[in-house]
């Protein structure tokens, strides 16, 4: 497509074209969703726990080990034809195997298969996408397109997991595998209806190798002195959230007799501070002084995450997650919306590969180590110490001058 047109400068909630990309993203993700619980329990109903938790996992493996390269073919090829071509091979491979699964019982193969491609085709799709805001709006509105995106994925992670189970319910795992696909798909048309402003073209392009282009944006973000510390930051944030959240949480809960139920608040109570962080963006726009802002809300953040451990009911442990939640999500977006603004257009999938290889591909990492050291110690240390490598991250922003005093445009 050819530029983008002048009204890319008008607030982002009421400009047509960020609205078709944000419905393109939604739809994509409600869809993912639904894939992931109908992967679920297909695995589930064709063999053991373990076998299933293998098929679950193996998606990680190619999107980590590719994500750097993805972030390349985003900028080398335009992050509007990758995403599009993404989108359209993930739905293919999805309506594969809900065809198969309602002509056959083909087992876990499939399935295993069905995981290594999405895993692969992500490792691609999430730089691309990533790097797709910036083309979309002006950079007076990434803040605010941040806040959308956010509340996005809350909306995508309310409403998908419900519409898979009730796919399940009706026709099995093969309906909610169909039912994936469709969604993806929708985003299809939509992206190709959105106007996108393109590069200029880089004529030495084709002298270059990959392998080059891959090191020259290694390169590009270490001597960035914006970029480098927020990536670093974004990385150790996310290394001390993802094991307490997740894992440990619902040891927490365990441990402290609240059920299932307890968890369900408290998770709903995170949502809801995340949601409420989103929302504020999209509606003001614009947060001044973001670098000080995002430190000290990654501060605040970790010293909530450890108090969350000692948290002497359901009701404190939801106030506690929804602060969480608040501070996370304000955070999450405006680090998002920082990489968006300070990173040029042409590195900018290289610079998104490299924060969603953090963020995505090792920070998960924590998790089986979080529970082995939750079984040696218990939760209170280990939420501490795990809130102390998060604050590590607020820290580094708030010492690092550059990216302390960094702003978004207006």
């Amino acid at each position: 497509m050819g530029s983008a047109p002048a009204g890319t400068d008008r607030p982002a909630h009421r400009d047509g074209n960020v609205l078709r990309w944000l419905g393109a993203y939604t739809s994509s993700m409600i869809g993912d969703n639904v894939y992931y619980l109908a992967l679920s329990w297909a695995a589930v109903q064709a063999g053991t726990p373990s076998q299933a938790g293998l098929v679950m996992a193996v998606s990680a493996v190619p999107r980590a080990l590719l994500m750097l390269g993805g972030g390349v073919v985003a900028d080398r090829f335009g992050p509007r034809k990758v995403v599009i071509g993404s989108d359209a091979v993930r739905c293919a491979a999805v309506l594969a195997v809900a065809a198969l699964l309602f002509a056959t019982d083909p087992g876990l193969w499939p399935l295993a298969l069905l995981a290594v491609v999405f895993g692969t085709v992500d490792a691609v799709f999430m730089p691309a996408v990533g790097a797709l805001p910036a083309r979309v709006t002006g950079h007076g509105q990434l803040a605010r397109v941040q806040g959308m995106r956010g509340l996005a994925i809350r909306f995508a992670n309310v409403v998908g997991a419900p519409l898979g189970g009730l796919a399940v319910a009706l026709g099995g795992s093969a309906t909610a595998f169909g039912l994936a696909g469709l969604l993806i798909a929708v985003s299809v048309p939509l992206l190709i209806s959105v106007r996108m402003r393109e590069l200029p073209a880089d004529d030495k392009a084709a002298e270059r190798t990959a392998w080059r282009d891959l090191r020259d944006g290694l390169g590009y973000i270490r001597r960035h002195r914006v970029l480098a510390p927020l990536i670093a930051a974004i990385a150790l944030g996310d290394f001390g959230f993802v094991g307490p959240l997740n894992v440990g949480l619902t040891l927490l809960t365990d441990q402290r007799g609240w059920g299932a139920a307890g968890m369900g608040w408290v998770v709903a109570g995170f949502g809801t501070g995340a949601g409420a962080a989103a929302l504020l963006l999209t509606v003001r726009g614009h947060l001044p002084h973001a670098g000080r802002v995002a430190g000290v809300a990654i501060l605040g953040g970790s010293v909530a995450i450890g108090a969350l451990a000692y948290a002497p009911s359901v009701a404190a442990a939801v106030g506690v997650a929804l602060l969480v939640g608040l501070l996370a999500g304000l955070s999450g977006a405006l680090c998002g919306a920082l990489l968006q603004t300070h990173a040029d257009p042409a590195y900018l999938g290289r610079v998104t590969a490299v924060a969603g290889l953090a963020s995505l591909g090792l920070a998960p990492l924590s998790m089986p180590v979080a529970a082995a050291a939750i079984g040696w110690w218990g939760t209170g240390p280990v939420f501490v110490a795990s809130a102390a490598v998060c604050g590590l991250g607020g820290v580094l922003a708030l010492c690092v001058r550059d990216l302390r005093r960094a702003e978004l445009p207006r």
